[in-house]
């Protein structure tokens, strides 16, 4: 193990140690908040200290192994080179699992996400891919059993998206999906094709994790707020009531729109949801401009306008740029059965992490 790994190590387990020790005084016991704070920080170290422990019992069981080793008992040194070894295969698993412990995590991990696909170059095409990567991810999120909701949605004349901006709700949702945010590029023949020639289009997918009201704060005054008349489906209702929902944030200029509900105010609280995600992603992006070494470190920018996969259907073929993977199976792909992409991705990003520690 690098010496540098094994001093914070010893500090995390010091640490642990002293928040188990102040935890039993009986002054601090008494005082709930007080707990709770060290409780929750002994919790969060708790893995890292559990790991390292286990890591020094069974390199000291190695140590004596080795010691073993030159016994003149020819049974005696049989069972201390199986210790030996044994331990030796243990020790490498805990050193790549203590790497991983002390890996930062990401406190939005757990958060539901707000998914924003957009048609870009190639028109309707394009906009018949960006219905198709909607689906993608709804059967995605029907195979992990969590809750899709459109929010808004722009059709095109054939039925696909121009844009579509969607809800979904689940444990893990973003730190599955955040790796798909990026240009989607897709090479097929179009149905409207009369001479049989291949062309390429885009969509643009943004992920998002869902800001609750303590992350950002709006202010009314920073807000305009236009009602119209929903375009979308909503029966008689669209004609007579104007329900749809326009917030301009003004220091920003994030528009959102949302018109899917039947009220004027579910469409204002759907709204306001999209733009505290999109308030909290701007913060987000600046911080990681300022950390670009860290960034540098990472799978992907996370940047929108990076080209992250293309979808080639006479190849019947799906590539990832950012880690070279090809696989194929597209109809099964877009039905959502992207869990190894997913992971591909997600294990690329923990390789280059750990390097940086």
């Amino acid at each position: 193990m690098d010496e540098a790994i094994r001093a914070r190590l010893q500090d995390v387990q010091r640490r642990y140690n002293e928040l188990t020790d102040e935890m039993g005084r009986p002054e601090v016991a008494a005082d709930f908040e007080k707990v709770n704070a060290l409780a929750k920080e002994r919790a969060e170290i708790q893995a890292v200290a559990s790991l390292f422990e286990e890591y020094q019992r069974v390199e000291e069981s190695v140590s004596g192994a080795r010691a073993l080793l030159a016994e003149d008992d020819a049974e005696m040194r049989e069972l201390a080179e199986l210790e030996f070894a044994d331990g030796e295969r243990r020790l490498a698993d805990l050193d790549q699992e203590v790497l991983r412990a002390l890996l930062p995590k990401d406190p939005r991990d757990d958060r539901d996400v707000i998914v924003e696909i957009r048609a870009g170059a190639g028109g309707e095409e394009a906009a018949l891919f960006a219905a198709e990567l909607y689906r993608m991810y709804a059967r995605y999120a029907e195979r992990h059993r969590w809750q899709t909701e459109i929010l808004n949605a722009s059709e095109s004349d054939k039925h696909g998206f121009k844009e579509v901006v969607f809800e979904l709700r689940g444990r893990g949702a973003y730190s599955r999906l955040k790796f798909e945010s990026g240009v989607h590029r897709v090479q097929r023949v179009p149905e409207t094709e009369a001479q049989g020639r291949i062309h390429t289009s885009t969509a643009t997918v943004a992920v998002l994790p869902e800001a609750e009201e303590v992350d950002v704060a709006v202010e009314e005054k920073d807000l305009r707020i236009d009602i119209f008349h929903s375009s979308g489906a909503g029966g008689q209702n669209v004609n007579k009531v104007a329900t749809a929902i326009r917030l301009t944030h003004i220091p920003t200029g994030i528009v959102v729109v949302c018109q899917d509900e039947r009220t004027q105010g579910k469409n204002r609280i759907k709204a306001m949801t999209v733009l505290r995600s999109r308030l909290l992603d701007l913060e987000q992006q600046k911080r990681d401009a300022e950390l670009s070494a860290d960034r540098k470190s990472q799978v992907g920018s996370g940047d929108r306008s990076e080209k992250i996969r293309t979808y080639n259907f006479p190849q019947d073929r799906i590539t990832d740029h950012r880690v070279g993977l090809t696989l194929h199976n597209i109809p099964d792909r877009l039905d959502g059965n992207i869990d190894d992409l997913i992971d591909a991705v997600a294990t690329a990003d923990e390789a280059e992490r750990l390097k940086g520690l």
